[in-house]
C-alpha cells in the first residue's frame, strides 16, 4: 500500500483556478470577511484573509507582487486602520487596486490615497462586482469581471 504526502493549501489563500488574480480582504468581523472573500472567490480571485492592519502588511510583505486587490475595512483592533492601511499599500505597493468599505466611517478629506475607492457598507455582491468593473483596470480584471461589462 503506497501512502502520499498530501500538503493542505495556505489557511489564509483559496484557489479557485491557476490564472486567477489574487486580492488582500481585510476585516476584523470573521462573517463580513467570509462574505468579502466568497464574493471575490465567484469573481474569479483567489485572496488571501487579514483581521487588522499588521497582519494585512505582514501578507503584503511576502506576497505583494501576486496582489492586485486590496479591500479592506475601516475599523479595526491594532495600531491603524483601512485608511492607514491603504496610504501605505498606495505608498509601497502602487500597483495594488484599492478598495475601502465602511458602514460607520466615511473618508474625510486626506483619509484615502488617490488611487483608492470607497464602498459603503452593507453591500452585495452585484453591488461589489459593479463597483470593481469600474474601478480595476482591464488587465487586472478577472475573466468573469470582463465578461459581464
Amino acid at each position: 500500500m503506497r501512502l502520499e504526502t498530501i500538503t493542505p493549501p495556505s489557511a489564509f489563500a483559496v484557489m479557485p483556478s491557476e490564472t486567477a488574480a489574487y486580492a488582500l480582504v481585510v476585516d476584523d468581523d470573521p462573517l463580513v470577511l467570509l462574505v468579502s472573500c466568497t464574493i471575490l472567490e465567484e469573481a474569479g480571485y483567489r485572496f488571501f484573509e487579514a483581521g487588522d492592519v499588521e497582519e494585512a502588511l505582514g501578507v503584503l510583505r511576502q506576497n505583494g507582487a501576486l496582489v492586485s486587490l486590496l479591500f479592506t475595512d475601516v475599523e479595526m483592533p491594532g495600531s491603524g486602520n483601512g485608511f492607514d492601511l491603504a496610504r501605505q499599500v498606495s505608498q509601497d505597493w502602487p500597483n495594488i487596486t484599492i478598495v475601502v468599505a465602511s458602514g460607520r466611517v466615511a473618508p474625510g478629506p486626506g483619509d484615502l490615497p488617490a488611487s483608492a475607492t470607497f464602498l459603503s457598507k452593507p453591500f452585495t455582491a452585484d453591488v461589489v462586482l459593479e463597483h470593481l468593473r469600474r474601478v480595476l483596470p482591464g488587465d487586472q480584471r478577472p475573466a468573469s469581471l470582463s465578461a459581464e461589462t
